[in-house]
């Protein structure tokens, strides 16, 4: 059937094309609910995979660092165990290890910061984060910016310049409170030469090296969990969650996703402020959790 009109699954039931041993998931927009918030559920339903030897992955634009807290803020800390992609793809880690790293071009950089500058200037209110690996970076006090911030990243540094971290940069996230992907993304259109100018959000537009992608990290995170693409079931609501569907065996939309991500998928799940992530996960494999 064409996929723009494939159906709500309230109750769903995906033909799955081998026995799932990976799940991955976005973050924002898809597992999170609308106070960006794990679901109550979730502890439930992660001991439900684990049982049945089922690894789950959160696949984000966020920082290692804040999904770690997020996860490890659950009873157990089922975290501990997760692989995860963070960054858009742009790093992999596993017990604290990085296990692949795509850092940003380092000449990208001062070009990418003196075009928000510019943008600033030219009447924009937009802010950049430069994410390092360890910690993420922004110029100034701005309340209103600085809290969009926080609840992405979890360790933040203030400096004067940003030009001048010393760290090994994974990407610059720029964040626009008005629509970023006809806004500020085409500003940014003298770098796509050099880097990949991603829309990750209504908000939000990530500068990344050419190569990260969550579906290129996806690729790896399979090969060091041993799984094969047949045998991944992911979830996305964004463009930056394009690959990661490309990549899993099976790739569902949430029902508040992109047309373009809606498009490229094998079915749409119900919204995440519908809890519709882990309703699917319940429903199409069976889980033995009460109330989902």
């Amino acid at each position: 059937m064409p996929l723009l009109d494939a159906p709500v699954l309230d109750v769903p039931a995906l033909a799955l094309p081998a026995p799932v041993r990976l799940v991955v998931s976005d973050m924002d927009g898809s597992l999170l609910d609308e106070r960006k918030t794990l679901p109550a559920a979730t502890a439930a339903v992660l001991a439900a995979l684990r049982a049945r030897g089922i690894a789950f992955c959160p696949a984000s634009g966020r920082q290692y660092a804040n999904l770690r807290r997020l996860f490890g803020a659950l009873p157990g800390d089922p975290g501990a165990d997760l692989v995860y992609i963070a960054e858009n793809g742009g790093v992999v880690v596993h017990r604290d290890e990085v296990l692949a790293s795509t850092p940003l071009p380092p000449d990208v950089l001062g070009p990418a910061v003196e075009a928000v500058r510019a943008l600033r200037a030219a009447g924009r209110e937009v802010g950049a984060v430069v994410c390092g690996a360890r910690s993420a970076w922004v110029e100034g006090d701005d309340a209103g910016f600085l809290r969009h911030v926080e609840a992405h990243y979890s360790v933040v540094t203030q400096v004067r310049d940003l030009t001048a971290v010393d760290d090994t940069v994974l990407k610059v996230a720029v964040f626009d409170g008005e629509d970023v992907e006809t806004a500020t993304a085409p500003a940014f259109a003298p770098l796509a030469d050099r880097v990949r100018v991603l829309v990750s959000g209504r908000h939000w537009v990530d500068l990344m090296h050419p190569e990260a992608d969550k579906g290129v990290a996806l690729r790896h995170a399979q090969r060091v969990l041993g799984v094969a693409p047949e045998e991944t079931l992911a979830f996305g609501d964004y463009l930056n969650d394009l690959g990661l569907l490309r990549a899993a065996g099976t790739g569902v939309a949430m029902d508040n996703a992109h047309p373009d991500v809606r498009a490229a998928a094998a079915a749409v799940a119900p919204g995440h402020t519908r809890n519709g992530v882990l309703r699917t996960l319940v429903a199409a494999l069976d889980l033995d959790v009460p109330g989902l």
